[in-house]
């Protein structure tokens, strides 16, 4: 992956000092919108950058017909929030209940794909929209995504989700009057756990060519865990493939904007969940025909926030004034463009995992060259308390991490000199700041907040992180966050345990 990557890194620096491509064309027709989000994928595993045993086409086409991002991050690392900040291109610190994992979107806070409808465009999902939460109780009936289309079911490989993506919006395609435009999300379900474990060897990959990212030991247990979350990504890729294939077939390939992200990093220790790269930095391509220049690599920082006023502008509609996002239009169709010094993450609750169903609020600021956090309530266990407990939801220690063979082979030998910083790294309470000099630490694994050496730096960028959550009206930047511990958790099993009890 090395090698590749440089090479893909190199462009970019020379891409995004002049970025300069076809314009849009004001007489065009408004155009379609394809947004492809996989569930749990980190950046960089794709082919195009070099990846070992993980093939991904279908991403890779879109990305060298068009732009690929190295530098794009979700506002939290976790499905519910981050799909709430992408439909309505606000921080989902902004949004209330849908802050939280299992929570509701209420209904008083906008969606792209509702004013794409209100102005004309056909609306639509198949998989995992807005997720997993309660739409009744938000005041709304449907998915904020739109329209649900998963009614047709196929036999996929292993046993991921039956749901035929590709062709429920072949589905979907076919009711839509021919002129016209339409805004679609795919969700892939995928690579979110469970996994069937060994897929990865029983399709053929080769665990030694496994690159291992330096927050795991390395271990056959850890190579063939990653290799069964690349197979999963490859279904995902398998149906992008199949609706590209679909639009070209049907002559709306060039008239359609298509975006293929993920909403949080692989369900894996110190990355879902976390504020560290690996749990925000996601896969992004984009492709629209002859109004983006193809072969662009971009390291320009772009936070997802930025897709809902991007897709209203590309069709011809201002974005709202709550959105806190800003459009990338420009960038993607060569016109001048400021691109952003930092972006901004943060995290409430994720799952119900501590006494009470209390959270983990963090936030974080990142430069090209610095990460920032700060944790608000450095008494808490961030990754969930190590005593299980019967309420936890779900059960288990440590619940924060999604069970599967990499936590439980790092659990089991957490005492083991080769596993035990990162281990701790993973689940041990955290200081109140943490900063890592992304230039010499790019695994981000040294926290240098207490370093005298970086005290100017730590607190420049703790201000800076104040100012802009205060701008933002985060209740965190005055003290009144507390709120998000007591929202109403929807999960199913916790559901059932208030019943009993």
């Amino acid at each position: 992956m090395a090698l590749n990557r440089r090479s893909f890194l190199k462009k970019a620096a020379a891409t995004t000092v002049s970025l300069i491509g076809a314009r849009a064309d004001a007489r065009a027709p408004r155009p379609n919108i394809l947004f492809a989000i996989a569930d749990d994928w980190s950046w960089p595993h794709a082919s195009i950058v070099g990846a070992s045993e993980v093939h991904t086409p279908a991403f890779d086409r879109v990305a060298t017909e068009g732009i690929l991002f190295t530098h794009c991050y979700d506002s939290a690392p976790s499905c519910t929030p981050s799909r709430g900040a992408i439909l309505t291109g606000q921080y989902h610190w902004r949004l209330e209940e849908g802050g939280n994992l299992w929570s509701i979107l209420p209904a008083k806070f906008k969606v792209y794909p509702d004013i794409l409808e209100e102005h004309g465009y056909r609306i639509g999902y198949t998989g995992k929209g807005w997720s997993p939460g309660d739409i009744e109780d938000a005041g709304r009936s449907r998915n904020p995504a739109g329209p649900e289309y998963n009614r047709l079911q196929h036999k996929p490989p292993f046993s991921m989700h039956p749901i035929d993506y590709a062709a429920n919006f072949r589905a979907f395609l076919d009711e839509r009057p021919a002129d016209q435009p339409f805004c679609f999300w795919y969700g892939g379900i995928e690579p979110h756990r469970p996994y069937e474990q060994g897929m990865g060897v029983a399709s053929g990959k080769n665990p030694a060519a496994v690159q291992v990212p330096a927050i795991f030991p390395d271990a056959e247990a850890v190579r063939s865990d990653i290799l069964d979350y690349y197979v999963e990504i490859e279904n995902f890729d398998a149906h992008l493939g199949k609706m590209v294939a679909l639009l070209q077939e049907r002559g709306e390939l060039e008239n359609t904007l298509i975006v293929v992200t993920s909403d949080n990093g692989m369900p894996f220790p110190r990355a879902k969940s976390n504020l560290y790269r690996w749990g925000t930095n996601m896969p992004l391509a984009v492709r629209w025909g002859d109004r983006i220049r193809a072969g662009q690599v971009v390291d320009t920082l772009v936070s997802q926030t930025d897709f809902a006023p991007t897709f209203l502008e590309a069709a011809g509609i201002s974005p709202l004034p709550d959105m806190t996002g800003k459009s990338l239009l420009p960038l993607l169709t060569g016109r001048e463009f400021v691109p952003r010094d930092h972006v901004l993450v943060g995290k409430e609750r994720h799952a119900w995992v501590r006494p009470g169903g209390v959270g983990y609020p963090c936030r974080a600021i990142r430069t090209s060259d610095y990460l920032y956090i700060r944790n608000f309530k450095p008494d808490r266990w961030p990754a969930g308390d190590p005593v299980a407990y019967a309420e936890n939801d779900p059960p288990g220690a440590f619940a924060d991490i999604d069970d599967g063979p990499t936590k439980f082979f790092m659990m089991n030998r957490s005492t083991d000199p080769q596993v035990q910083r990162l281990w701790e790294s993973a689940t041990a309470k955290r200081p109140e700041e943490e900063l890592y000099d992304l230039k010499t630490d790019p695994d981000e694994l040294n926290n240098v907040a207490g370093d005298s050496h970086y005290s100017g730096i730590k607190q420049q960028l703790s201000e800076r992180l104040m100012q802009e959550l205060a701008a933002t009206n985060d209740p965190r930047a005055f003290g009144s966050g507390d709120a998000w511990d007591h929202y109403e958790y929807y999960a199913p099993r916790r559901k059932e345990l208030k019943r009993i009890h």
